[in-house]
């Protein structure tokens, strides 16, 4: 019986190539196997509909807390 060897990726990493300030959406659209584009119109929708400071305060915060990607790309 072979056994099969799950996928391991990454956690959950800022990215280099989809950012357009810190890579933040890049790296969350990365990770959820979604369009960049999308996420960060769904990040800037949220903002607003809870006057924008949470969402500023959310994206900084993951800006810190979350790990640039580098080295070997992953494919899922």
């Amino acid at each position: 019986m072979a056994s099969s060897t799950p996928v391991r990726r990454p956690g959950l990493l800022r990215s280099r190539e989809e950012r357009l300030v810190g890579g933040v959406c890049g790296g969350l659209a990365e990770w959820l196997g979604w369009n960049p584009t999308l996420v960060r119109l769904l990040f800037v929708g949220v903002s607003v509909a809870s006057a924008a400071f949470p969402g500023i305060l959310v994206y900084v915060l993951l800006w810190i807390l979350m790990p640039e990607r580098r080295g070997v790309d992953w494919e899922v």
